[in-house]
C-alpha cells in the first residue's frame, strides 16, 4: 500500500488525480492523507469526488473515504474495463480534470472506450477545452494514444452544464517517447474571445487590447459567440502553432474584472512564453509528465518548473521507482525535463484489462 501526503508541495487536487491514474495503470493501491489540507476548504470537493468515482467505475476499484470534505482516501484498483461511460459532475467542476484521471488507463486498455463528460468545460482553475483539444491531445496522439474529443456544449463557471464527448481507441504498443526541445517554425497564431450571454463589446475590448499589446494583425483576432451555454461566460484564448508543439494561453472573465485587465494578463503570459524560447509552457508541462512516465522516456524544454510540476513528479516517483526524471536549467528562462528508465529492456506499462 502506497501512502501519499496530500499536503506535500503544491498540495492540491492534482496529487489525488495523479495517484488515481497511476494506481489504475500499475495495479498498486494507495492511501492519501491530509487531502488539500492547506486549502481554504480542505478535503474532497465535488469535482475531486467525480474523479474518484470515475476511476472506481472504470476499474471496479474499492474506495473508502469518498465523502465531501474527507481528508483521507483509500483506493484499491481492479482491472481496467474499457467501455462506454457517462460521468456527470453536476456543477461547473472541470470535465478536463475527470478526463485527465481516466484517459491514460483507458487508452492503455485493449478495447476502445467512449466518454460523455458533463459539467464545466471552461473553468479558471482547470485547463479549458481548447487547451486540451489543441495543445494536449495532439501530443498524446504523437506518442501513440488514439484519442479525439469534441465540445458538444460549453459549460462556464458557475453555471456548468457543458458536455464533452471523447473517443479512445487502444494505444500503440509500444508508446513512442516525445522529444520536444525546440518549437520549430511558427505555423500560425490567433486569438479568440469566447462569449456566452454577455455583451459583444466585452469581446471587442479584449481583442483590441490584446492586439495592441502583442502588435498582431486584425485578422488574427476573432470573437466566438456561444449560444447554447446555460449561463454567462467569457474566455480569451491565444493559440500559438509551431512545427513541434501548439500552446494555448487563456484568461477567464470574472465579475468585476475589466476586459482590458484580462487581455493584458494574457498578452503578458503569451509574450513571456514566446520570449523564453521553451517549447512547452507551465500547464502543458504538468500534463506531459504522466504520459512520459508511462512511456519510460522522452524530454521537453519548458519554463521554470512550478510547484505544481515538482509535486506531480514526487507523486509519480512514489508509484514508479524504476524511472528517473531529470530537471535541469538550460538557460535563465528555459529548463529541460526528461525521463529515463532504470531498465531500458522493460516493456512500457500496460493496464490490467478485465476480460470482456
Amino acid at each position: 500500500m502506497i501512502t501519499i501526503d496530500g499536503a506535500q508541495g503544491e498540495g492540491g487536487g492534482q496529487i489525488l488525480r495523479t495517484a488515481l491514474t497511476l494506481s489504475m495503470a500499475t495495479g498498486k493501491p494507495f492511501q492519501i492523507d491530509r487531502i488539500r489540507a492547506g486549502r481554504a476548504k480542505p478535503g474532497l470537493m465535488r469535482q475531486h469526488l467525480a474523479a474518484v468515482r470515475a476511476a472506481a467505475a472504470v476499474c471496479g476499484g474499492r474506495v473508502a473515504g469518498d465523502e465531501p470534505g474527507s481528508t483521507r482516501l483509500r483506493f484499491e484498483p481492479g482491472p481496467v474495463r474499457a467501455g462506454d461511460y457517462i460521468f456527470a459532475i453536476n456543477s461547473a467542476g472541470s470535465t478536463a480534470l475527470v478526463l485527465q484521471t481516466v484517459l491514460l488507463p483507458l487508452a492503455l486498455a485493449s478495447q476502445p472506450s467512449s466518454l460523455v463528460l458533463r459539467g464545466g468545460t471552461h473553468n479558471g482553475n482547470a485547463p479549458p477545452f481548447e487547451f486540451v483539444d489543441r495543445a494536449l491531445l495532439p501530443l498524446l496522439r504523437r506518442i501513440g494514444l488514439a484519442v479525439t474529443a469534441g465540445l458538444k456544449r460549453p459549460g462556464f463557471y458557475p453555471a456548468g452544464g457543458g458536455q464533452v464527448e471523447v473517443a479512445i481507441a487502444p494505444a500503440d504498443d509500444p508508446l513512442r517517447p516525445l522529444d520536444i526541445l525546440e518549437r520549430g517554425e511558427s505555423r500560425g497564431r490567433s486569438a479568440e474571445a469566447i462569449l456566452a450571454n454577455l455583451p459583444f463589446a466585452v469581446a471587442q475590448r479584449e481583442l483590441d487590447t490584446l492586439r495592441a499589446a502583442l502588435d498582431w494583425p486584425v485578422g488574427a483576432m476573432q470573437p466566438r459567440i456561444e449560444t447554447q451555454a446555460d449561463g454567462p461566460g467569457n474566455v480569451l484564448a491565444v493559440t500559438l502553432v509551431f512545427e513541434a508543439v501548439t500552446e494555448v494561453v487563456t484568461g477567464f472573465g470574472e465579475r468585476g474584472l475589466a476586459a482590458e485587465t484580462i487581455a493584458r494578463d494574457v498578452a503578458g503570459r503569451t509574450a513571456a512564453y514566446l520570449g523564453s524560447g521553451a517549447a512547452v509552457g507551465p500547464f502543458l508541462a504538468d500534463q506531459l509528465l504522466l504520459p512520459m512516465a508511462l512511456c519510460r522516456g522522452g524530454r521537453f524544454s519548458t519554463v521554470q518548473p512550478t510547484a505544481h510540476t515538482t509535486t506531480n513528479l514526487a507523486v509519480i516517483g512514489a508509484f514508479l521507482d524504476d524511472i528517473r526524471f531529470e530537471v535541469a536549467a538550460a538557460e535563465e528562462a528555459r529548463w529541460t525535463i526528461g525521463v529515463s528508465s532504470a531498465r531500458w529492456d522493460d516493456a512500457p506499462i500496460r493496464t490490467m484489462t478485465a476480460a470482456p
